[in-house]
């Protein structure tokens, strides 16, 4: 079992991942490998980021100023797991919102056997919803229905705190679905943004200080 109280001067993300959660990814990523091949129906499929991804979104947040670190779309917790690596080390917890109960379920089996309740809080229902009990945000990682992008986009960024970051999976790989919302970023002037080739594609969002 591992918590907060970690010494967290000398906790590495990568380099001491605990077996019951590497087990755990593990069989993710192969169920997320078989939903794609066998004609699993959208709703049901696991539809998680690569492994590349998931180093990336931990090393971002373990970077993010002070303020809550959140997720919007939990699906069955994988992308929590890498995020917890980041909580694990700098001494803070997730929030992760998922609307799917099937999903939710998931994700809950999956905090449990990787030993990551202490570190990761599960909210099942519509970010949107909830996104009023938020005030000061230090890390964001978006990966719902292509749809809600633009309303989470700007639901969060007003706020992200100072130096806070937003990123945004498949901008690459759903571009056309998301230009939109991704024009709508990059022309943002409270933000800092680019698109990174890595995964499916990640936006990333820095939020500029104050004036």
């Amino acid at each position: 079992m591992i918590g907060p109280s970690a010494p967290y001067s000398e906790t590495l993300m990568f380099h001491d991942m605990p077996t019951d959660m590497l087990e755990r990814m593990r069989e993710l990523e192969r169920r997320d490998q078989a939903d794609r091949a066998d004609g699993t129906s959208r709703l049901d499929r696991l539809r998680q980021i690569p492994e590349e991804t998931g180093r990336f979104l931990a090393l971002w947040a373990a970077s993010a100023p002070e303020g809550a670190l959140i997720e919007i779309g939990t699906s069955a917790g994988y992308s929590a797991l890498w995020l917890s690596l980041a909580c694990r080390a700098t001494g803070r917890t997730l929030t992760t919102f998922e609307v799917l109960p099937q999903k939710a379920a998931l994700a809950r089996e999956t905090f449990s056997r990787a030993g990551v309740d202490a570190l990761v809080r599960l909210v099942q229902g519509d970010f949107l919803n909830h996104a009023d009990q938020l005030d000061r945000v230090g890390f964001c990682f978006l990966d719902a229905e292509k749809e809600v992008y633009e309303a989470c986009y700007k639901a969060v960024v007003p706020r992200l705190v100072p130096g806070g970051i937003l990123i945004a999976d498949n901008a690459i790989n759903h571009r056309e679905t998301l230009q939109p919302m991704l024009d709508t970023a990059l022309a943002d002037e409270r933000v800092d943004a680019l698109v990174v080739p890595i995964g499916k594609g990640e936006l990333v969002c820095r939020r500029k200080a104050e004036p």
